[in-house]
């Protein structure tokens, strides 16, 4: 796993990156946090969010995706079910859904290369470093946000 900062946005933009990965909700509203940003930015994203069912815990651990059309060519956006709310006090990103989510990453985009945030240590306050044991052997990279 690499370990660069920037800002994943724009990183993917000037096509550092292949398929970017964002953890969240299972509620359909991308309203906060890196969620927020690519909504506003990647419509398609959350178009592919709310052709699922809100509400649905069902979702964790699995994935939705979007690929766009950016300057440097395509990019795929991918959504995971890492935490089915955003309520209440203490962790919660759920680290089998984590796990899950890896694994459908690893399974469709092999190969690929991938950036992500410090997914479900933000907002969710949880533990990221499971990313680095299921995307083994992959080019992934952290990015730790920074202007």
């Amino acid at each position: 796993m690499k370990v660069i900062k920037g800002d994943l946005i724009e990183l993917a933009l000037d096509g550092v990156f292949d398929v970017i990965l964002h953890g969240f909700n299972c509620q359909c509203v991308m309203g906060a946090g890196i969620a927020k940003v690519i909504k506003k930015q990647f419509p398609d994203a959350y178009d592919a969010d709310i052709n699922t069912h809100k509400g649905d815990k069902s979702k964790l651990g699995s994935i939705s995706f979007a690929t766009v059309n950016v300057e440097k060519g395509e990019l795929i956006i991918v959504n995971g079910y890492t935490q089915f709310h955003w309520l209440g006090s203490g962790v919660l990103v759920d680290y089998e859904a984590i796990r899950s989510v890896m694994k459908n990453v690893k399974s469709k985009f092999s190969g690929k290369r991938i950036g992500y945030p410090r997914i479900g240590a933000g907002l969710a306050k949880g533990d990221w470093e499971i990313i680095a044991q299921e995307l083994k052997g992959e080019n992934h990279t952290l990015v730790e946000f920074s202007q």
